[in-house]
């Protein structure tokens, strides 16, 4: 699948973080254990920054540092959309598992499994005029 692209929402996903952690370029977190859940997403790292629910964080906009913190490469929050059977997204950016997308019929952003999706084609995006 590639980012930049339209996607159809196959299966529904439902967030389980309600209070997204948002974090800026430079800013310095706390860096715990990296993600094993079943679903075998990749590379991600529960996070804590002061003020904010814990949630995970891509390995690639981490610098990790020895002493258990790091630091923030770019900006990122790991907020979820959630999506039912029939959504049409726009991918952006894909990263371990995971799309950001922005929902087609309203603007919502996010991230969506990509278990979740499937690539759309040029189709859809004719049907949203």
């Amino acid at each position: 699948m590639k980012p930049d692209h339209n996607f159809v929402v196959i299966q529904p996903h439902v967030s389980e973080f309600p209070e997204p952690m948002t974090v800026r370029k430079g800013d310095r977190v706390s860096v715990g254990e990296l993600y094993d859940g079943p679903e075998g997403w990749p590379d991600w790292y529960l996070c804590s920054a002061p003020g904010q629910a814990a949630g995970f964080v891509p390995e690639q906009i981490l610098d990790r540092h020895a002493d258990g913190s790091g630091t923030m490469l770019e900006d990122f929050t790991n907020r979820e959309l959630n999506v039912v059977e029939g959504d049409v997204l726009r991918g952006e950016r894909q990263l371990n598992g995971w799309l950001w997308a922005t929902r087609i019929s309203d603007g919502a952003t996010g991230w969506v499994p990509l278990d979740n999706i499937r690539s759309g084609g040029s189709e859809l995006q004719s049907q949203k005029s």
